[in-house]
C-alpha cells in the first residue's frame, strides 16, 4: 500500500505541478487513496520531495535524484513493483508495466541514472527508453534485469 501510495506520488508530482500537500491529498484522494496530512507530510518527508519555483512566484513539490542508498533502494523497490517485462527495438527500450505504474517507473528509472538512458517517455503502462546506442541497450536491460531480480523489497 505505502510503496503504491508512493509511486502514485511520483506519478503525480511528474504529471502536474502539486504546490501544497492539500493539492497532493486531493490528487491522492480522486486517484483513490484515502489519506491524511500526516500521511502526505511523512510520504514527502521520505520520497525526499523538495519545492521548486517554476515562475517566479509558484512552487512546486519535486523529487530529488538523490545518490543516496535509501532513496536508490526505493527507486528499485518501485520498479521492481511495477516492472512486468522489457524488449528493445534497436536502441530503443519498451518497458511493460503494471497498469497506471509507467509514470512512476519512468521517473524511478531517470533518478536512478542509469548510464545509457538518455530519457524516458511513459503512458499508462509502457514506457520508452531512448538509449544512446545498441550495445547500451543490452547493457541497460542487464542492469534491469540484475534490479529487479536483486532480493530484498
Amino acid at each position: 500500500m505505502k510503496v503504491g501510495r508512493q509511486s502514485k506520488i511520483i506519478e503525480l508530482i511528474t504529471k502536474h505541478d502539486v504546490e501544497t500537500q492539500e493539492e497532493l491529498a486531493e490528487l491522492l484522494n480522486e486517484a483513490g487513496y484515502n489519506v491524511t496530512q500526516a500521511t502526505i507530510s511523512r510520504d514527502i518527508r521520505e520520497l525526499k520531495l523538495t519545492k521548486v519555483s517554476i515562475d517566479g512566484s509558484r512552487q512546486k513539490y519535486i523529487a530529488l535524484a538523490a545518490k543516496e542508498n535509501g532513496m536508490t533502494e526505493k527507486y528499485v523497490r518501485v520498479l521492481k513493483d511495477g516492472f512486468l517485462s522489457m524488449d528493445m527495438a534497436q536502441n530503443i527500450l519498451v518497458i511493460k508495466t503494471v497498469s497506471g505504474m509507467a509514470m512512476a517507473v519512468a521517473a524511478a528509472l531517470d533518478a536512478m541514472s542509469i548510464e545509457g538512458i538518455v530519457g524516458c517517455i511513459a503512458g499508462d503502462d509502457t514506457i520508452m527508453c531512448a538509449i544512446r546506442t545498441l550495445p547500451d541497450t543490452e547493457k541497460v536491460m542487464e542492469k534491469i534485469t540484475r534490479l529487479i531480480s536483486a532480493k530484498g523489497k
